[in-house]
């Protein structure tokens, strides 16, 4: 795991800006604390900020092709590396490391553009073809690993991370209007927009090549659901405990210590479970917990964890985390490049930093809910379906207005029951794609206009672009396939890159293999989520692998219990970042609408969790990017009580 960075020349006779170049490197520290080294030539700059994983003491970046003339910088693995190795030598070619990003190169020349298709991995790298003048940027299927980059006019410069471009003479930093919509309306900036004007995301599954003073991307992937049938129960057990196994065995490859994130839900159990069959000692598990305020109890999953360390006998380690983290939010935004309307920022950070300690290597249960149909939101087909047996004027004069005087709070469960009914009531008549739109988004698009200074453009969001791309594909193929090219990508997976990186520590994601990505786009929709039963197939094939108590209790989300925490513990820093003399004088937004957003809020007339921590990354985010104020002088204005 690195950070890679450079430049590329668009023209001949035109250097890269050196100085330039190392500054984006020296921003990313963090990712790669363990060396850095950049190769320049005439027309190209590349750098790698190195975290040692695999080869620790020979494989240093750029590598190199046997004559020098093709170059390459990885952020990532590549787990199939050994394989692939064996088939190269077996054509002639010279290994000079023992580094899995070496065979790229080699791969390169066999294969041209095509070797990405090969790979096994997460990856995002730059690769210099000397005699052809080209650079190409890859990113991997799903895109665990990020890459952005700007085009100047004059060249291409790339990175890891956007912070890493910012600082660039040639990159005017700018808010990007029609990303800043996105955001809001889905709570993360999608691909291919950063919320920086000019930088790009390269999306997942793509290339981007610059070549004759021109730059082009190109898909090399897509996620297609084939479902097949006729397949038995118990082919499909053997099939996915067999994919499950040699995936986790393959991502615990590496020549530095490594542990497992563990909640005790059934993604991080199915991992640990499979670590502990293939490792040769105890396996290292980190969970967090929260205390008792402020709906944490109803989020405390530790005593589940604590469960299953002991049923593995892991070196077990927890965290408590309490609602005293003012100061980590600027730090956070900062690690991130964006704002998120995610609280699981906070979480994911804490425990990273926790594992860090110990381990230079973590895996991670990230991407079996959208695989396997984990969300509740996934049994709304079936839910609507029971609620439109009611008359529809009994809906509609007495259902929607009793689910609208309920008071709603996500951290009771009762409280939380109100809240799902109160949606179910809202979208049940609603067209299917418009209804999960619905229950995605963070502010309608009737809420955007109302909550913009300047109104909006009325263009389509990222979501609603990517269901409309489907239109023939069952309702809950649809849903998975807009998931996986939305939130997956960028919110969770970019999420729990930024926040591990930050402490310098690999994430991997052995639910995301290609095998299990691959064999979970031949299940039928029906299997994922049957009626109100998610993971429906998934389930009977763990049944006497796991525990069935594991299986059988209620899903819980990763997140802090944030709403309660904004009305509380955390409604101070609320009143300082929100307040309307804030709000107006960074002049995006209308003062009115957040105070009312705030008091409904705090009051339970409406749960606005999500939509207010959108609001108070992106105010963190402006003063940060925007303003230039120094992370660590924001934590202390915030802390200090403004």
């Amino acid at each position: 795991m690195c950070g890679i960075y450079g430049e590329v020349s668009l023209h001949p006779g035109r250097h890269p800006d050196r100085a330039a170049v190392a500054r984006s490197g020296a921003s990313m520290v963090h990712r790669g604390p363990d060396d850095d080294d950049l190769h320049v030539t005439d027309r190209v700059a590349l750098g790698l900020r190195r975290l040692s994983i695999i080869d620790v003491s020979g494989g240093r970046q750029p590598l190199f092709n046997e004559d020098r003339t093709v170059a390459v910088v990885c952020n990532g693995e590549i787990y199939n590396f050994r394989e692939l190795r064996a088939e190269l030598t077996a054509k002639g070619h010279r290994f000079r490391t023992g580094s899995d990003a070496e065979v790229l190169v080699h791969l390169y020349e066999e294969h041209g553009d095509d070797f990405v298709t090969r790979l096994r991995g997460m990856f995002g790298f730059a690769l210099w073809d000397e005699p052809r003048q080209r650079l190409v940027l890859g990113r991997d299927r799903l895109g665990i690993k990020p890459v952005y980059y700007a085009n100047t006019g004059g060249s291409v410069a790339f990175a890891s991370e956007s912070k890493a471009l910012v600082g660039r003479p040639d990159i005017d930093v700018r808010l990007d209007a029609r990303a800043l919509e996105d955001y809001l309306a889905l709570g993360y900036v999608p691909n291919p927009h950063s919320l920086f004007a000019g930088i790009r995301k390269l999306p997942p599954g793509h290339l981007a090549v610059v070549e004759n003073g021109a730059l082009r991307e190109r898909r090399y992937w897509q996620l297609r659901m084939e479902p097949r049938a006729g397949v038995t129960m118990d082919e499909w057990t053997r099939e996915i405990r067999g994919a499950l196994a040699a995936s986790v065995e393959a991502q615990m490859i590496s020549d530095v210590p490594l542990g497992a994130f563990l909640s005790g839900g059934i993604d991080s159990t199915m991992i640990v479970h499979y670590m502990a069959a293939a490792a040769l000692g105890p396996v290292r598990t980190y969970s967090i917990g929260y205390d008792e305020s402020s709906g944490g109890a109803f989020y405390n999953e530790l005593s589940y964890a604590r469960d299953i360390a002991t049923r593995y006998g892991t070196e077990h380690k927890e965290l408590v985390v309490r609602p005293e983290i003012v100061a980590l939010l600027p730090g956070l935004i900062w690690h991130m490049d964006e704002p998120t309307a995610d609280s699981a920022i906070v979480t994911t950070s804490l425990v990273a930093q926790h594992a860090a300690r110990d381990v230079k290597v973590i895996l991670s249960g990230v991407g079996g809910d959208e695989l396997w149909g984990g969300y509740d939101r996934y049994m709304m087909p079936h839910y609507v379906g029971l609620v439109r047996r009611v008359p529809a004027w009994l809906r509609r004069m007495a259902l929607r207005p009793l689910s609208r005087a309920l008071p709603v709070d996500r951290h009771s469960r009762l409280l939380n029951m109100f809240r799902y009914l109160r949606t179910l009531t809202t979208l049940a008549d609603a067209e299917p794609s418009a209804r999960y739109h619905e229950l995605m988004q963070v502010f309608g698009r009737s809420q955007l206009a109302g909550l913009l200074e300047r109104g909006t453009s009325g263009a389509d969001d990222a979501l609603l672009q990517l269901l409309a791309r489907y239109p023939d594909e069952q309702e809950l193929d649809r849903i998975f396939l807009a998931d996986a090219g939305t939130q997956l990508t960028d919110d969770l997976l970019l999420l729990s890159d930024k926040m591990s990186m930050a402490h310098s520590l690999e994430s991997r994601v052995p639910l995301l293999d290609e095998r299990l990505v691959d064999l979970a786009a031949t299940v039928p929709a029906e299997l994922r989520v049957n009626g109100r039963h998610t993971r429906y197939l998934l389930k009977r094939a763990m049944r006497g692998v796991i525990p069935d108590v594991t299986l059988d209790r209620r899903k819980r989300g990763f997140g802090p219990p944030m709403g309660g925490w904004l009305k509380r513990e955390l409604g101070p820093v609320v009143g300082r970042l929100l307040s309307p003399a804030a709000v107006a004088r960074r002049g995006l937004l209308r003062p009115e609408v957040v105070t009312r957003l705030i008091d409904d809020h705090r009051a339970n007339r409406a749960d606005h969790t999500d939509q207010l921590f959108a609001l108070i990354t992106l105010e963190l985010w402006c003063r940060l990017f925007l303003d230039r104020e120094p992370a660590p002088d924001l934590a202390e204005w915030l802390t200090a009580g403004g």
